[in-house]
């Protein structure tokens, strides 16, 4: 047996090349400060050959050959549905045999629980779960939480790549997940579970696997400090779906977005609410997200933004306060804080509204983060109700991104955001003069048109 060696080299997290030794720029992508130094394990006799084991016993006879394009067959891609409505929607309408998704999240965000549901909530859907991380025992004090069984589910817990992808051979299930792809080592090469070299191999051998079998594979990935899925960027590019699960561990809703999708659209998003008994979908989140007190309070107003292609109505609340402090604070919760400087700019300096010596807070609840420039509107609206101590009635909502001149400029898919507010029992909403729509007749809500930041203020006080 050779003697096990040890040597350093540099993979770029990018593309996963490697390099001998550190250097400001990968020739490869090209990208900056990207290279990351690994230990690496040379001379280490292992026992897999160069052909991975689970493909001795598979049939090799059927050969890929070049086609000319005009005799491609064209079937339509078959759809798996999931007794999961939130998750058919983001996926595009369920899952593709043979995809390769790649599932990324925070710690503790619920990765593992919509994973396991995932394969416990479809019985007609064989199921072989592989967890690197955690013993069976955990699994099953998940499961019984869960409160749901199935016996085309399979818990096998194991990091070797040839061993998962035999038994995955051995049982032929219809998806198969892996928890989580930064923990698996394959015997093909020799380095470190968790390296670039490592993650990048995995992925290969995975990607092949679902591509020769027709298996469904789903990757469980962790994420860095800076956001980002653990591992070279080259493994985004080699999966067909990239999910993000993201949310606040204090609050109980979870929003899962697609960042690709090669079988679908990537403007849809899920919403689920964390409970005692795992994740649940959330039908109408707009519904949940609204504040259903009867009394109404001043700083308090109804955004009517949209979230890739789903309207959403949220309530956006301000608090506007003499500073105690010399200097003013400004704070926002779900909305971005630079954004919030810029609309109190514009108060300012176009409206003449002195809010330069008073504390301004903003708050999105139920714990959502948005970024839809449409939101501005409510936002400004929130902040005056405030300042002149005004409520506002919960029966107005609020739609219109506002420039630097103080102008309110029009919002895109502006009919679905009226027909989300007319569902919803509101009775009036305001959006950009430059909107146009056809037939306003058919809505059975008030819709006032503003051009202004001040024409919105006098229009409400």
């Amino acid at each position: 047996m050779a003697k096990v060696k040890t040597k350093s080299a540099f993979f770029c997290s990018s593309c996963g090349n490697e390099f001998p030794k550190w250097q400001g720029q990968c020739n490869f992508c090209k990208e900056w400060n990207t290279l990351v130094e690994e230990t690496v394990v040379t001379g280490k006799a292992t026992k897999a050959s160069s052909v991975p084991q689970w493909v001795k016993s598979t049939d090799s006879s059927v050969q890929n050959k070049p086609k000319q394009i005009k005799d491609i067959e064209m079937n339509s891609e078959r759809r798996i549905q999931l007794n999961d409505f939130e998750m058919n929607r983001v996926l595009g309408g369920g899952l593709v045999s043979g995809a390769m998704v790649l599932f990324g999240g925070e710690p503790g965000i619920g990765k593992s629980t919509l994973m396991l549901q995932l394969a416990l909530n479809n019985p007609e859907l064989s199921t072989l779960y592989v967890s690197g991380e955690e013993s069976e025992k955990q699994i099953k004090l998940r499961a019984d939480r869960i409160g749901n069984t199935s016996d085309n589910c399979l818990i096998y817990t194991e990091i070797d790549t040839q061993r998962i992808l035999k038994q995955a051979n051995k049982v032929k299930p219809h998806i198969l997940i892996i928890d989580s792809i930064q923990t698996l080592q394959s015997p093909l090469i020799d380095a470190m579970p968790g390296s670039i070299s490592q993650v990048k191999e995995c992925t290969s051998e995975m990607m092949r696997f679902a591509k020769e079998t027709g298996t469904i594979v789903v990757l469980i990935g962790h994420l860095t400090k800076d956001g980002s899925i653990a591992g070279p960027k080259v493994l985004e590019h080699m999966v067909d779906v990239v999910l993000n699960f993201e949310g606040d561990n204090r609050y109980v809703y979870r929003i899962l977005r697609t960042q690709k999708n090669r079988f679908g659209s990537t403007n849809e998003i899920g919403i689920y609410e964390m409970n005692t008994v795992g994740l649940e979908p959330v039908s109408n989140p707009s519904n949940l997200l609204l504040n259903k007190m009867a009394s109404e309070l001043s700083g308090s107003a109804i955004a009517s933004a949209v979230e890739g292609a789903r309207p959403l109505l949220i309530e956006v609340q301000a608090l506007v306060s003499s500073a105690v402090y010399g200097t003013p604070q400004r704070s926002a919760t779900g909305f971005d804080s630079r954004r919030l400087n810029m609309l109190l700019a514009v108060l300012e300096k176009r409206c003449g509204f002195r809010l330069g010596a008073k504390d301004v807070f903003l708050n999105l609840t139920g714990g959502i983060k948005m970024d839809d420039p449409s939101m501005d509107l409510a936002v400004v609206a929130a902040i005056l109700s405030s300042n002149e101590d005004a409520p506002l009635t919960n029966k107005i909502a609020f739609c219109g991104e506002i420039g630097l001149n103080g102008e309110i400029r029009p919002s895109r898919r502006v009919d679905q955001r009226i027909m989300e507010a007319e569902k919803l029992g509101l009775e009036q909403i305001f959006l950009s003069s430059y909107n146009k729509i056809e037939n306003p007749e058919q809505y059975g809500l008030n819709i006032v048109k503003v051009s202004s930041v001040l024409e919105l203020y006098h229009a409400l006080f």
